[in-house]
């Protein structure tokens, strides 16, 4: 009840807000934020005021402005939902009670990760660094109609840099505490029809203590690498043919136990790499477009558990490898005029995994997929009527380990947006999402720690059905949006004994979900004309109600509340700064390091973040010099987001950056 108070409240101020901005500026004024290009939502470039979704864009400037490193301390960063963090390098990410596998598996999550407008092929959003990226969109809440199984709570696709304009480079080091060093380079630009954009960065750390003074042992890392490069050629105009790869790679990543348990050395190394070969092209005054796409990537974890470390567990020594080897292609046609947009595709997508502990534990798992979106625009393109429709078809195979199986589901999309002025637009959207049974629940006939596992090939797809409701405000310096979405969740699969003592798995589980999401920004320098930006900002998810409906419990793991809130400045002369605030709300979780089993809460936390930046040398021929500062978890708190793993106490950074 308090929950929904504090929801209803916020939403009342909010719209008191809005409702009384003064409507003084002229309307060549009005932001460019309701007129801004989003390409995730229909996987084709469209105006953010025509979208029928809940769709959040974390864009270059505020990436520039974070404390991240990683595109999981962005999104904690931003508030965008649950965060389940390791020392090292593992963090899943959680939207509307959904969240990416905590083992960073692709196929089991119910939150996407794309990269570039595909599947990254990994749900480990620690694996995906912030240096090169252009931009973050995220669309919160269902997606399966354009992307498939997995996109039920919502869709995350980063973004890489593409080349524009005069060529320009840069050379970056960062120094800070508990040993922590990191050097960049990069380049971007065009030169005649070509276009590039790279970057490398390598950073290592050591052991970290917590804010209440503890040594951490086993947390440090000899070194985290990353890389992308992204090179294009416009043959004739509107007509681009480029090549993307990304490369991660993370060495001897210490993984220990809890802090209380910690004296362990285990540790693991981490790779995701993939390569894209790309066509973009226009005709007819773009018209008519399309694009044709081929993807091949690696992910890959090797688990190292040395004899040293705990000479009484039963796998010491060995190094288990996990891989997990996607390769996919994407091929889309779209038609656009004035009142109509239409797109039709094809995505096929092949993951072989393969767990070298457990051989032959391999599997095989292919998904073609066809689909159609379309969109019309009626009464002078003010009111916008949007639907989808996908069909998947799905086959896995367990290698030595089972058999064949199949399975198949469609998916409809549809809703309704209304632009009431150039400032206002409402929305409104149902949709459905899945999310196919692994190789292992549909297909397996294996045995693991003296326990039998056999697939169940009856299984259906988990699915969810969610309705929501909203309005995007945009004039002058005020930026604001409210969501509210309700989501019933059925048919989860959960693991049963069965009469002849197997284990084997069934459709079983439902939940329900329902909460308010909102974002408010005012740049108070604008407003005032001032000739700096002073921008206070907020964003938050409440979640009124998850609830599992067949335990009659709240969903474990699941936060009532995540907000962001903070403030940034900067000015014309190369000076900048952002205070930022991230609170988690309570929630309920298992009891592990405890032993116990039992059902507790775990309390509710806030973790301050401060950047600066000042450009300290501006020579126009010779390039520019920038000193950059930074101070994570500002105020000392002691923190963890999952049980028993503290994250590191106050840090310092300090680093300069050289463009030319």
């Amino acid at each position: 009840m308090k929950k929904f108070l504090f929801c209803s409240a916020v939403l009342c101020v909010c719209l008191f807000v809005a409702s009384s901005i003064p409507v003084c500026a002229q309307e060549e004024d009005v932001s460019v934020t309701m007129g801004e290009i989003v390409v995730t939502a229909g996987r084709v470039k469209e105006k953010k005021k025509e979208i029928t979704t809940n769709v959040t864009i974390i864009d270059e400037e505020e990436i520039k402005h974070s404390s991240a490193t990683d595109l999981g301390d962005l999104l904690a960063e931003k508030g965008i939902g649950h965060i389940h963090k390791y020392p090292g390098a593992s963090t899943s990410v959680g939207i509307r009670a959904f969240r990416t596998d905590t083992t960073g598996v692709d196929l089991a999550g119910k939150v996407l990760i794309l990269l570039n407008g595909r599947r990254s092929g990994t749900g480990n959003v620690a694996k995906i660094m912030t240096q090169n990226i252009e931009r973050v969109e995220i669309i919160r809440g269902p997606a399966s109609v354009q992307y498939g199984s997995a996109a039920m709570g919502g869709v995350i696709n980063v973004i890489t840099r593409q080349g524009k304009g005069k060529p320009t480079a840069f050379v970056e080091g960062l120094l800070g505490s508990y040993g922590y060093k990191e050097g960049s380079i990069g380049f971007s630009g065009e030169y005649s029809a070509f276009d590039f954009s790279g970057s490398f960065t390598r950073d290592s750390g050591d052991n970290y203590d917590t804010a209440d003074g503890s040594k951490y042992y086993n947390t440090g890392y000899n070194h985290k690498e990353n890389g992308s490069l992204n090179l294009g050629y416009e043959f004739q105009p509107a007509n681009r043919i480029g090549v993307i790869y990304t490369y991660f790679n993370a060495d001897h990543v210490g993984n220990p136990g809890y802090l209380s348990q910690n004296d362990l050395d285990d540790y693991n190394d981490s790779r995701n790499k993939s390569v894209d070969f790309i066509y973009d092209g226009q005709a007819g005054k773009g018209i008519f477009s399309w694009k044709i796409r081929y993807f091949d990537g690696k992910d890959e974890d090797e688990f190292v558990d040395p004899v040293a470390s705990n000479p009484d567990s039963w796998d010491n020594g060995i190094a288990d490898t996990v891989t997990a080897d996607h390769k996919g292609g994407q091929a889309q046609f779209s038609y656009n005029q004035n009142h109509i947009l239409l797109t039709a595709g094809f995505d096929w997508v092949n993951y072989e995994t393969k767990d070298s502990e457990y051989d032959p534990h391999n599997t095989e798992y292919d998904n073609p997929a066809g689909f159609l979106l379309a969109k019309a625009r009626f009464f002078d393109q003010h009111l916008i009527v949007s639907g989808g429709l996908r069909y998947d078809e799905y086959e896995v195979d367990m290698k030595g380990d089972g058999g064949k199986e199949s399975d198949d589901n469609t998916t409809p999309q549809v809703g309704v947006s209304y632009l009431l002025t150039e400032w206002l637009t409402l929305r409104t959207n149902y949709g459905e999402a899945f999310r196919m049974p692994t190789a292992q629940q549909l297909a397996c006939d294996m045995s693991m720690w003296g326990v039998h596992y056999v697939g169940n090939p009856n299984l259906k797809p988990e699915k969810s059905e969610t309705y929501e409701g909203g309005l995007d405000f945009s004039h002058a310096s005020f930026n604001a949006g409210l969501t509210y979405f309700h989501t019933d969740f059925k048919d989860k699969i959960e693991e049963y004994t069965t009469g002849s003592g197997d284990t084997s798995y069934r459709n079983l589980g439902k939940a329900e979900m329902e909460g308010i999401e909102g974002s408010f920004s005012y740049d108070i320098g604008s407003a005032f004309s001032w000739d700096y930006q002073v921008k206070p900002y907020i964003s938050f998810t409440c979640l009124t109600k998850y609830r599992d409906r067949e335990a009659n419990e709240d969903l474990k793991y699941t936060s009532d509340l995540n907000m962001s809130y903070g403030i940034t400045v900067s000015d014309l002369e190369g000076f900048s700064a952002n205070l930022n605030l991230a609170y988690t709300g309570k929630q309920n979780i298992t009891d592990y390091e405890g032993g116990t089993y039992a059902t507790i809460t775990k309390g509710s936390f806030t973790v301050a973040n401060l950047t600066i930046s000042k450009r300290i040398l501006d020579m126009e021929k010779f390039g520019r010099v920038t000193l950059k500062g930074e101070i994570q978890n500002l105020f000392d708190k002691d923190y963890e987001y999952a049980q028993g793993y503290p994250m590191p106490g106050r840090a310092f950074f300090l680093g300069v950056r050289y463009d030319f």
